[in-house]
């Protein structure tokens, strides 16, 4: 899913088969990015709805603004004291308007459009399974200490990770979080790596750690367990092999149960708290924050959005954690200055909008501190789906490209890796460039124990190789029309940021 519906919704893959207050100190307090939309819980039909609720951390104000909350109709899920961030239900429709004028609220919206119950639609298409003909050819393919479909990973050799496994596959200290649909720790590739005592279900907007809720509930919430593997599928003589098959990987699981799989903020928030208080050092987030491709700071709920989402993953960076995460599957230029949304709200009536980008924030991976992840394919030029944007992108990673062929035994340009129950397939998404990244930056992480959040992430930018912005006109399709423009020099630009991940130079 990587932003699956257009990104796909989840940054998700495009599957062939899945602050901001004064005190944050990164926005403007207003920024007049897009049409006000009419705040959903006071247009929206009766039902309980889901808020945020983002005040001053001292004991007193929480308190006191907890007391409000009940006194205005609302129930309390969860309070994150540390980072002033509440999430909360209520029925009334005047809920959100009434506790922003409380003291010590300094934002507070709705976290979707429709009624804690409902859910949305996204098109995320069919993964492409790797059926038992299929997996015997490759493993004919495959050489003498190669996984049995690692023939088919080209994406490995792309970035030096099959070498840099034999002289370090990464740390059993570092654990890599996967905030995503859950990981099916069960597979026999996962099994090996997997750490549950730093997993957790936060679906609710509260952590569940009861064993086995990171897990997804159906095999068609396959992303997470994709991800994963691409990860940290152990060298183990089974299957594929991930780029940090060496270190650990946790499961927290965001992705409402249902066919839509859609990420809430509430949940998001959750998740980054939960890595940040349980030693996860590198989190992967291949998805954007739903219902809103893009969260405007002129718009109350949107603003509440972005302001709770940043503070847990601030929260999350001084407590040790690196955040990456995909740029998103819409080809759209984050450095531009207008954007056309044609799909939010995804949890309802989506309404076209034109939005600056520089106003407008794709959350998380537009987020400070953020590295933000861009996709390429098999020649590792971008992939045609991949969003870009010169000062946005920080670094590229293989993410699949279907229109360029792999020179494999498949000849499959997207991405192998593992699938619920056992399964292998195939995606395509910055969804699968995010955890490329994150592999290397756990790979970094195990070379460079004391490194911080800030550290590793300009580790990973001098270790990139930048193939720097095509001669040619980038036409994908053949059509006579440039569909991206790259912009930038030879070390940094707008399609690759510092360049693409080197694993062997990580671990060198």
């Amino acid at each position: 899913m990587a932003h699956l519906r257009s990104r796909r919704r989840l940054a998700l893959a495009v599957p062939v088969v899945l602050s901001l207050t004064a005190s944050l100190g990164f926005l403007p307090a207003a920024a007049q990015a897009a049409p006000r939309a009419e705040a959903a819980a006071q247009t929206a039909d009766a039902g309980t709805y889901a808020y945020l609720v983002n005040t001053r951390t001292d004991h007193h104000t929480i308190k006191s603004v907890e007391k409000a909350i009940a006194a205005n109709g609302g129930s309390i899920v969860a309070s994150y004291d540390r980072i002033g961030v509440i999430v909360a239900h209520s029925a009334n429709p005047d809920f959100a308007a009434k506790i922003r004028k409380v003291r010590g609220v300094q934002s507070a919206g709705a976290s979707r459009t429709s009624p804690v119950t409902a859910a949305g639609t996204t098109d995320e298409g069919a993964v492409q399974h790797l059926s038992a003909a299929q997996a015997a050819k490759v493993a004919k393919g495959s050489a003498a200490g190669q996984e049995p479909l690692e023939a088919d990973q080209w994406d490995l050799r792309a970035i030096g990770a099959d070498k840099a496994a034999r002289i370090d596959p990464g740390s059993r200290k570092v654990t890599v979080g996967v905030i995503d649909t859950g990981v099916d720790d069960t597979h026999p590739d996962i099994a090996p790596n997997f750490s549950p005592s730093q997993s957790a279900n936060c679906v609710s907007g509260k952590a569940d750690t009861t064993y086995g809720a990171w897990r997804p509930v159906d095999a068609d919430h396959y992303h997470g367990t994709h991800v994963a593997g691409e990860i940290a599928a152990a060298r183990n003589g089974v299957g594929v092999a991930g780029v940090a098959p060496g270190v650990k990987v946790a499961s927290i699981t965001v992705a409402q149960p249902d066919a839509n799989s859609l990420f809430f903020p509430e949940s998001v928030v959750c998740a980054f708290v939960f890595a940040a208080d349980h030693g996860v050092e590198v989190t992967n987030n291949s998805y954007y924050v739903d219902p809103w491709l893009y969260n405007c700071m002129d718009d109350p709920d949107q603003r509440a959005i972005v302001d709770a989402v940043n503070r847990a993953q601030l929260y999350a960076q001084r407590k040790g954690t690196l955040n990456v995460a995909s740029a998103g599957n819409s080809n759209d230029d984050l450095d531009s200055h207008a954007l056309t949304d044609a799909s939010s709200p995804d949890d309802g009536t989506p309404v076209t909008r034109t939005v600056d980008p520089h106003e407008c924030f794709d959350v998380p991976t537009q987020l400070p501190g953020v590295v933000t992840v861009s996709a390429t394919g098999f020649t590792s030029a971008k992939s045609y789906y991949s969003s870009y944007g010169d000062g946005v992108i920080d670094v590229a990673g293989p993410g699949g490209d279907a229109r360029v062929p792999a020179d494999t035994p498949s000849k499959n340009g997207r991405i192998l890796s593992t699938l619920p129950n056992n399964q292998y397939g195939f995606l395509q998404g910055t969804s699968m460039a995010s955890p490329h990244v994150a592999a290397v930056a756990a790979l970094l992480k195990s070379t460079h124990p004391h490194a911080s959040p800030a550290r590793l992430q300009a580790l990973l930018k001098a270790q990139a190789d930048n193939p720097g912005c095509p001669t040619d006109p980038y036409d994908t399709d053949g059509d006579g029309v440039v569909d991206a423009t790259c912009e930038g020099g030879k070390h940094v630009n707008g399609f690759y940021g510092y360049g693409i991940v080197n694993a062997l130079r990580a671990v060198k």
